[in-house]
């Protein structure tokens, strides 16, 4: 079955860093954009802040996590990255990744979320 697994997410200290894993299993994540959201209150809706392309692995990130995060694909093992330094209380929230970059779009796969609380 093709699926999105999320992991990495966990408890850390401000200031503090996590990284969070997509693996994809069933199909390549080579041919798709990849999109990390989150979902900082349940039943808002998520916001995309990091994408990176399938084309040229370039990279966009909200305003809110820019210089902070980064994100990276690895295609031969079919995983990609979200690397979180000086993680802030306002990063607390559920994230996932999906097979594209709008939130818009209908996407192919989404990963079912990582949870990731920032609290001293």
């Amino acid at each position: 079955q093709a699926r999105l697994v999320e992991s990495g997410g966990g408890l850390a200290q401000p200031g503090g860093s996590l990284r969070l894993s997509c693996a994809a299993s069933g199909f390549s994540m080579d041919y798709y954009d990849i999109g990390w959201f989150r979902r900082q209150v349940p039943g808002k809706e998520r916001e995309l802040i990091s994408c990176i392309s399938a084309r040229d692995s370039s990279t966009n990130y909200a305003d809110s996590v820019k210089g902070r995060f980064t994100v990276s694909r690895d295609n031969i093992n079919n995983m990609v990255y979200l690397q979180m330094n000086s993680l802030k209380p306002e990063d607390t929230a559920t994230y996932y990744c999906a097979s594209g970059c709008n939130i818009r779009a209908i996407m192919d796969y989404w990963g079912k979320g990582t949870l990731v609380t920032v609290s001293s």
